[in-house]
């Protein structure tokens, strides 16, 4: 009989032991979790353009939501419409975009005023990306910093989405279009800024635009309470 008891508190003894060891592990893991990932957590923004576009300041040109996407109609003159915050530094900028008459249309970052950002667009005409830096003055004071031909197999045309996107890190920029990599730039002139969309002379629509940082405070990521949850229910599930 005694020899039956020692072996029945053996057993619960050993069972406590593994069940504090399985919560020990857990809070470590949630614990290392926490400090890997919140300090880069990042926010999301994304506008679909569906509804309205009141957080949008339209600088120049007729830019107006038409049929689900953001469109402007051909101007004699430069035609962007800039949106967030000036303090917003490095973040990642994805944008549907399509070049409807004519050949000039991109993407805008680092605006620290309304004269002064950059700007990554798409040029039909001879199929290249180009980078300006756009300053001070009047509309088309500008500087080019970067000009080549579209790379890996894309070909620019009237009438067809393309999706761009631009890596903003210190002052390193980098732009993808469909997913492949087009070139690498640098400067340091412009270290935060708005955002937007930009045409020249140029009737473009834009399905979707979409930005992500850490310093996006409007967030439509999951928040760092689900991402928790998720991950203790995921943990508890393996022990």
């Amino acid at each position: 009989m005694e020899k039956i008891y020692n072996t029945i508190m053996e057993q619960l003894i050993y069972r406590m032991v593994r069940k504090f060891q399985s919560s020990l592990i857990l809070c470590l893991l949630i614990w290392l979790y926490l400090i890997v990932s919140f300090p880069s957590y990042a926010g999301t923004i994304l506008w679909d353009f569906e509804n309205n576009t009141n957080d949008w300041k339209v600088i120049n040109g007729n830019w107006e939501v038409k049929d689900g996407v953001y469109q402007v109609i051909r101007d004699v003159n430069i035609e962007y419409s800039l949106v967030g915050d000036e303090g917003w530094d490095d973040y990642t900028i994805e944008a549907k975009i399509r070049l409807d008459e004519h050949n000039w249309a991109g993407i805008v970052f680092r605006a620290e005023s309304d004269m002064e950002y950059y700007v990554y667009y798409l040029s039909v005409q001879d199929n290249k990306t180009e980078l300006w830096k756009h300053t001070e003055g009047a509309w088309v004071n500008r500087e080019k910093i970067a000009q080549m031909p579209v790379a890996d197999g894309v070909t620019l045309k009237n009438g067809e989405w393309y999706i761009m996107k631009i890596d903003i890190k210190s002052n390193i920029f980098t732009l993808h279009i469909n997913g492949k990599w087009q070139m690498d730039n640098s400067d340091e002139d412009y270290s935060k800024g708005k955002v937007g969309v930009w045409a020249w002379k140029t009737t473009a629509s834009v399905d979707y635009f979409s930005i992500e940082g850490a310093k996006i405070k409007n967030t439509q990521d999951v928040n760092p309470a689900q991402k928790i949850a998720t991950l203790w229910g995921t943990l508890k599930g393996e022990f």
